[in-house]
């Protein structure tokens, strides 16, 4: 199959930018003390952000042919992300996201790589623009600490 490690990547990187949606909203949620506002509205533009590519990243998995498999049982099979701490407080929720912002950037930059040695240079530029999205979010964490 055409694009065969493409679509393995954007599988994962589905799975992965699904969970980190989950948990950024999880400390949106959750966040308390200084900072809040601060926060809470840096969570929420990350975690919109996070929904929006979703959809992208599922429709070009249409694009190249193959079924979206949505599943949380089958997201979490693919991700290597934890679950949220609903009692970190915000330098532990800062973080963490920091760390899976990062972990993200580096296999949306490996996926770069993949996408274009396999001539996919739409979906090699969906990894490019998510990667310097997620590097952007480090930059505002680090930050906000």
């Amino acid at each position: 199959m055409k694009n065969h490690q493409t679509l393995i990547a954007l599988d994962k990187i589905l799975a992965d930018s699904y969970l980190l949606m989950l948990k950024t909203q999880n400390y949106h949620w959750n966040v308390v003390g200084e900072n809040f506002k601060a926060l809470h509205e840096l969570f929420q533009t990350q975690y919109e952000d996070l929904f929006s590519a979703i959809d992208e990243i599922a429709e070009r998995i249409r694009v190249l042919g193959s079924k979206v498999e949505g599943s949380f049982e089958h997201f979490k099979k693919l991700s290597d992300f934890r679950n949220a701490n609903k009692n970190f407080d915000n330098k532990a929720m800062l973080q963490d996201l920091v760390n899976d912002n990062e972990l993200i950037s580096k296999i949306l930059r490996e996926a770069i790589k993949l996408a274009q040695s396999e001539g996919d240079e739409i979906s090699a530029d969906l990894f490019i623009q998510r990667a310097k999205t997620h590097e952007k979010n480090v930059w505002m964490l680090i930050s906000s600490q």
